[in-house]
């Protein structure tokens, strides 16, 4: 299918990384509600996962121009490494608060912005453009993979081991992820030109802007990122308020999404051609919104596990292709720059946690739910003559 080494080892990282980051989100997301009894609060912390992507999003994609790639994928992977390890002595120390738990969600959210201009970038260079949306369904597949995996282990492994159970496997589970990036080969060529970081920035902003397809992609990632995604924070909300289920039962639920994410990965790696990428985004994040509504006003643990599933199958569409139609539509000198654009895009989602979190504690987690992919719908509609032509 590939036969790229390096691509391999990069998707070996890749699905570790975001294992990790469903592991803790379940667990510190449980955690936080049973300590504050706030859904606002657990939506913050997985809204400070994705603030650094809005803050530091275009300057890491214009750094990532300059460096080796490798070497800064082997800090970043080292940094997040050391936050698990230092979250587990305070909390074996019983010093662990719920600021700490903030600020360790910020830090790995500053990981987590380089993914797209730095490990995503290299898979792009591993593969070459004919062979680039395959490899991005398999890396789709692969998080979706830990969409499965990571909420499950979160839930039993919290309600069997405790919070420092979590933080240990988080650990060891990195600390594997650096010893496969050890294994990568290739280098980045670091860019010849010695324009100033912010010149290089503003360059790749006005040809985002001037291009049609780039900046349809931008635009409904940024819908997608304030109405669809913080929903995923509501979910341990939901599962314990409204469905009545313990940490296991909310890990399961969790899973759904991932399960569904994951079958509609494996079949845009089979089937799908490239006239149909722009409708694969579009009517994923379409279908992803439609059934947040139905997930959000569902009463029975069952019918919500089906939504969600579906969930996962508009997902899947719109974030194998998200990445892929920007690579493809960038020359290769900006490609980094470009994908650090839309990493600040991605960066736009903690307005959408903090409405969903402030909402949530007037209205309840489910109706708040429900009302935010229902503005998505009607944001989709109100926007159509930017996306149209994607």
């Amino acid at each position: 299918m590939i036969d790229a080494p390096d691509f391999w080892r990069l998707w070996w990282v890749g699905l570790i990384i975001a294992t990790v980051r469903w592991v803790e989100t379940v667990a510190v997301g449980v955690v936080v509600y049973q300590r504050t009894d706030s859904a606002f609060l657990v939506a913050m912390m997985t809204m400070l996962r994705v603030l650094p992507m809005g803050l530091f999003g275009v300057f890491l994609g214009a750094l990532a121009e300059r460096v080796d790639r490798r070497r800064m994928l082997f800090v970043v992977v080292l940094l997040m490494a050391g936050i698990s390890a230092v979250l587990a002595m305070l909390n074996a120390a019983g010093w662990l608060e719920i600021w700490h738990l903030a600020l360790a969600s910020f830090i790995n959210g500053c990981g987590w912005c380089t993914d797209n201009p730095v490990r995503r970038v290299m898979i792009g260079d591993a593969v070459g453009r004919e062979k680039m949306s395959l490899a991005m369904s398999l890396d789709v597949g692969a998080n979706n993979a830990s969409r499965m995996i990571g909420p499950v282990v979160g839930g039993i492994l919290l309600a069997g081991a405790g919070l420092q159970g979590v933080l240990f496997l988080s650990t060891l589970m990195y600390c594997a992820a650096l010893a496969i990036v050890l294994t990568i080969r290739a280098r980045a060529a670091h860019a010849a030109e010695t324009r100033p970081v912010l010149a290089r920035i503003a360059e790749g902003l006005v040809f985002a802007r001037s291009d049609k397809r780039i900046r349809g992609v931008l635009i409904v990632t940024v819908i997608y990122n304030v109405f669809a995604w913080p929903f995923t924070s509501m979910i341990p909300v939901i599962g314990r308020d409204r469905l009545h289920l313990g940490p296991e039962g909310v890990g399961l639920l969790a899973t759904m999404d991932g399960i569904g994410a994951f079958a509609g990965a494996l079949v845009l790696a089979l089937w799908l051609t490239p006239k149909w990428y722009g409708r694969a985004f579009v009517g994923g994040v379409l279908c992803y919104m439609l059934t947040v509504v139905i997930f959000a006003l569902a009463q029975s643990p069952a019918l919500a596990g089906a939504a969600l599933i579906l969930t996962g199958l508009g997902g899947a569409g719109f974030g194998t292709m998200q990445a892929t139609l920007v690579y493809l539509a960038s020359p290769p000198e900006m490609r980094s720059r470009i994908l650090g654009v839309l990493t600040v895009c991605i960066g736009i989602g903690p307005l959408g946690f903090l409405w969903l979190g402030w909402l949530a504690d007037h209205i309840g987690s489910h109706n708040a739910t429900a009302l935010t992919g229902a503005l998505g719908l009607l944001a989709m509609a109100g926007t159509w003559h930017w996306w149209k032509e994607i």
